[in-house]
């Protein structure tokens, strides 16, 4: 798993770094912050995206922009082409840099964005299928086109009224590093046994924390209950199952931890406002 806080360079002939991720095993959990602005146009993959106290279904041509010290990760659970790896483009560019160029009153709309990525942005369909070739162009070309190519982006992504905030909350603005490695190895147990009873004594352990000392670094660095957290990832993978494949309802329960089917139909309408069926019948 990469440290909590990750550590950008740029790329050699620019001020600003990018990264053409390409893996055929899929996209791992590692969940991460960084100083850094991070647009993410995310390729032939569909799984989970957890930025903040976010949990929610990306699938190809997923376009999030990301604001500093905003924790996040995806998660790959398919791809649409097994032939081809899961692919993310990604740019990372620094507030002092962002506020340089925005300086421009040409630019004005490109800060406003920026200041709303705080929380974290989901771009429309329609404005991240605009956007997608840009991108994609954008990582052949030279270091001067590339840089003219990411201010064109970042333009194109300002006029998108439809763009949707995710995280409920911002972060603080450096996170403490204290607590990094604790939360590192919860949310990392967590994630690789999230379908297995869990309890708050048990991950205490492994985050060498008392009880109550895990349950207020969990919500410091969160922004949620482990509970809370734990009920989230538990029916987002649900709805991925149910979105993709054809397994009954109870057996997908029983893959994401749930022993009773009337709790776990429950649990999902009170998130989803629907039920599993429903939301089902939505992707038929």
């Amino acid at each position: 798993m990469k440290p909590y806080l990750e550590h950008v360079s740029p790329d050699d002939d620019a001020s600003w770094a990018t990264l053409n991720r390409r893996l055929d095993d899929g996209i791992p959990f590692q969940w991460h912050h960084h100083p850094e602005f991070e647009l993410t146009l995310t390729l032939n993959s569909k799984g989970q995206r957890f930025i903040g106290d976010h949990i929610g279904r990306y699938d190809d041509g997923d376009l999030v922009l990301i604001g500093p010290y905003l924790p996040h990760t995806w998660h790959s659970l398919d791809r649409a082409d097994c032939s081809a790896p899961h692919t993310a483009l990604v740019m990372w560019f620094l507030p002092e840099w962002a506020e340089r160029l925005t300086a421009n009153t040409e630019l004005r709309s490109v800060a406003a964005m920026l200041n709303r990525a705080a929380t974290g942005l989901q771009f429309s369909p329609e404005t991240a299928s605009t956007a997608r070739p840009l991108i994609q162009t954008l990582f052949t070309q030279p270091a001067v086109d590339r840089f003219l190519s990411l201010v064109r982006v970042l333009t194109v992504l300002a006029q998108d009224r439809a763009a949707t905030p995710l995280s409920a909350t911002a972060p603080e603005l450096a996170p403490a590093a204290t607590d990094r490695g604790r939360i590192d190895r919860v949310l990392s147990h967590i994630h690789d046994h999230f379908a297995e009873p869990l309890t708050v004594p048990q991950l205490a352990d492994i985050a060498a924390l008392s009880p109550s000392g895990l349950h207020r670094t969990f919500l410091r660095h969160t922004r949620q209950t482990v509970s809370q957290y734990l009920i989230r990832l538990r029916i987002g993978r649900a709805c991925a199952l149910l979105s993709s494949t054809s397994q009954p309802v109870g057996q997908i329960a029983g893959l994401v931890g749930y022993d009773s089917l009337a709790n776990f139909n429950r649990q999902f309408k009170a998130l989803k406002g629907t039920t599993p069926s429903q939301y089902r019948a939505a992707f038929a």
